[in-house]
């Protein structure tokens, strides 16, 4: 994964920013000329390991920052970090999820409020604590959704209902940050997982892999593509929307 050189000096915060999809989007929006906050959560040696790979390549290009999301002071915290380094915010990312199976009758008070915490009330607190900075720019907000917001998936209920909340969220904020922020999500198809993947059984995958038709898996930077295409300008006139990319799972 490499972050090529770039020069419009916007600010970036990428939550989950250390692995999988989030190191995609660092990197993508890094090559279109980003600085990046890149957060993490457990991934710290994944996470400097990009920066560096960043700051190799742009000086002062990406900065880390460890956080456990879903509290308020947490998140204005991180916005803070940002604008400290870079004295801007153009774009927010929430990419940071949590994903594991939920079976009824295994369902605890525990699970439900993890959940909801890293799908819901992170995104939610951090698009709050961001919206002032990102006003001044115009920026933009992109949740990472899920096609399993709309169509559940068997055994994981608190996941789906979680992230079905952050659609409505993207959607809610849209309204309420417009005309200044534009607030848009995307919904990567089957493949590509949050943390937890390993929980799906390779048969599973395999099942959910025969339902897409482009047949093929999708690929982290097909998601870190629409995001980029999100946050610039060609996208300014698109708020409100979740776009998904899934190979066409959702039709």
């Amino acid at each position: 994964m490499n972050c090529s050189e770039g020069g419009e000096g916007r600010v970036a915060i990428v939550t989950g920013g250390g692995v999988r999809i989030g190191a995609a989007i660092v990197a993508r929006l890094h090559a279109d000329g980003y600085r990046v906050l890149i957060h993490y959560r457990k991934s710290l040696k994944q996470a400097q390991a990009l920066a560096d790979q960043c700051n190799a390549a742009r000086a002062g290009s990406a900065i880390t920052f460890a956080a456990e999301l879903g509290r308020i002071e947490a998140a204005e915290t991180m916005v803070k970090a940002a604008l400290d380094q870079w004295q801007r915010l153009d774009l927010l990312v929430n990419s940071a999820s949590g994903f594991y199976p939920t079976p009824i009758g295994d369902i605890s008070e525990d699970t439900v409020a993890q959940l909801f915490s890293s799908n819901f009330s992170a995104p939610l607190f951090l698009s709050q604590a961001a919206w002032p900075a990102l006003r001044e720019q115009s920026g933009s907000i992109v949740n990472i959704v899920d096609i399993y917001s709309e169509s559940p998936l068997k055994d994981h209920i608190v996941y789906c209902s979680t992230k079905a909340a952050l659609r409505l969220l993207t959607k809610s904020l849209a309204l309420e940050f417009a005309p200044s922020v534009n607030v848009n999500g995307v919904s990567p198809g089957a493949i590509l997982w949050p943390e937890g993947a390993s929980s799906l059984s390779d048969e599973k995958q395999q099942e959910l892999l025969a339902k897409i038709p482009l047949a093929r898996k999708g690929e982290t930077t097909d998601i870190a593509g629409m995001v980029a295409f999100l946050a610039s300008p060609a996208a300014g006139y698109v708020t409100g929307q979740i776009i998904p990319v899934d190979g066409g799972r959702s039709l």
